[in-house]
């Protein structure tokens, strides 16, 4: 390893306290319900947090594979600051072992390389504020791995009026989960499936931690969520699955947490799948809304009818969408239907924005102080 690159990691490094000490000499980290117990020198599954020293540290601190302003929908979040632009980053690695990852080549990278770009908190939320976007958005492999340098852009962005969004798959324990929303305005949380039997042999991950998530944000936070599930031909994809989901998100979080199913491709290790047909997204959404879930979308496929917003008492289209561009806006400036008054549970504004479907990438060493 060069000097260039030792400096380079040793910069990078931030203690983290979400850990501790076994009697063996290895030290457990705590931040999610995998318990990675590591020997000095060793990193976890996530590849970004690792014992040095006899700590749990983060490696990776201020350093992203790269940045992007994407469209709020992309999130997916429809709910949200509809049609306002987001500064996008992530780093790598992740600690869920998906074989069907749609992002694999950062969240399953385990070279320095993928970490090209490097910025302070304060320079992404100074970014973000230049280039007009309303929110930063933690995503392409998971902020809970990185959450203190996520957490330390959301406290930057705070400062100057910017939201932040986790896009996430909820995996993580309760104290660190307590304290990274603590900061977050709004999420994403991708439910992968409905069944331990899924999550586990398909994710390497638990259910339950999950579903915790989403009823701490439901019950103890003031974020905006949105839920996503991607089907998987034969297997998250069953009419009996769907119903059992979307009476859990009833009982639980309530009719106007939205639901976004969206559609699988062939990639990583699922490559011999084949990708979802867009009749098993509409029957998804079909089963979410007969059970009362007010708000239901497909996703990764052109539906303009799965796409828009409607009012869960009138049936009045309130937001058309065409992918990522708005096509039609019927709510008052106080988020209400204007056929009937009925409220559109979330976040918006008296008018819509106008970023549509660009995705710009970016690069902050132009935004350094």
């Amino acid at each position: 390893m060069s000097t260039k690159t030792e400096i380079l990691d040793l910069a990078s490094v931030t203690p983290t306290k979400f850990w501790h000490k076994l009697d063996d000499g290895r030290v457990q980290c705590d931040t999610c319900p995998r318990y990675c117990k590591l020997h000095e020198g060793q990193r976890g599954l996530c590849f970004v947090r690792g014992n040095r020293d006899g700590e749990i540290v983060l490696t990776t601190y201020g350093r992203s594979s790269g940045y992007c302003v994407d469209p709020i929908e992309k999130k997916p979040l429809n709910h949200f600051l509809p049609g306002t632009p987001v500064l996008s980053f992530g780093t790598a690695g992740c600690n869920l072992a998906c074989k069907f990852c749609q992002n694999w080549d950062i969240s399953k990278s385990r070279e320095l390389d993928t970490l090209m770009d490097q910025a302070s908190p304060e320079t992404i939320a100074r970014a973000a504020a230049k280039l007009g976007c309303r929110s930063v958005a933690y995503t392409y492999n998971d902020p809970v791995i990185f959450m203190e340098y996520a957490i330390d852009v959301a406290q930057a962005c705070r400062e100057l009026g910017i939201k932040s969004v986790a896009v996430t798959a909820g995996y993580m324990c309760e104290e660190p989960r307590r304290e990274f929303y603590r900061y977050m305005d709004a999420a994403n949380v991708d439910l992968k499936a409905f069944t331990e039997d899924f999550y586990w042999k398909v994710t390497g991950a638990h259910l339950q931690a999950v579903l915790d998530t989403l009823i701490y944000l439901k019950q103890e936070t003031l974020a905006w969520f949105e839920i996503t599930t991607l089907l998987i031909p034969g297997l998250n994809d069953s009419d009996e699955e769907i119903e059992e989901m979307t009476r859990w998100v009833m009982e639980h979080l309530g009719p106007d947490v939205p639901m976004h199913f969206t559609a699988f491709h062939p990639d990583w290790k699922m490559r011999d799948i084949p990708p979802t047909p867009p009749a098993t997204l509409t029957k998804a959404r079909r089963i979410a809304m007969k059970n009362g879930v007010h708000y239901a979308y497909t996703g990764n496929v052109h539906d303009e009818d799965g796409g828009s917003t409607y009012c869960h008492r009138c049936g009045a289209k309130l937001i058309g969408r065409d992918w990522y561009d708005i096509t039609a806006w019927h709510l008052d400036k106080e988020g209400k239907c204007t056929a009937c008054g009925t409220t559109c549970a979330g976040v918006f504004e008296a008018k819509h924005g106008t970023w549509g479907a660009r995705r710009q990438p970016v690069r902050l060493t132009h935004f350094t102080a």
